[in-house]
């Protein structure tokens, strides 16, 4: 089959100019995604030293904020210990449970 045939049996596209480009509709009020926090919640099985020592390691604090935070866990039953996107939240929920410590995440109201 020579060339020429095969080229007219092709489609015939429009052009670039010939095309045109609806504006997508975009919603004005868009609403903020708020931090999410991650809650370190008190357990009979952990040791405070042990909770201090995690909360240490995992987010870097000294040992008096960790104390703290530890002190919050067991006197108030909960402790906000990070902040953040939700990817980061769930991070941060999946490393304090490999660590035996019972944690949940929240959107910060």
């Amino acid at each position: 089959m020579p060339l020429t045939t095969e080229l007219s049996l092709l489609p015939i596209l429009p052009l670039a100019s010939d095309t045109q480009v609806a504006e997508p509709q975009v919603d004005e009020t868009t609403e903020t995604d708020l931090p999410w926090i991650v809650l370190v919640w008190n357990d009979p099985i952990n040791l405070m030293s042990y909770v201090s020592f995690v909360f240490q390691k995992l987010f870097g604090y000294s040992k008096e904020k960790a104390d703290l935070l530890m002190i919050d866990v067991h006197e108030k039953g909960r402790a906000v210990v990070s902040s953040g996107t939700r990817e980061h939240a769930e991070i941060d929920v999946f490393r304090l449970h490999e660590h035996g410590l019972w944690a949940t995440m929240q959107k910060d109201s």
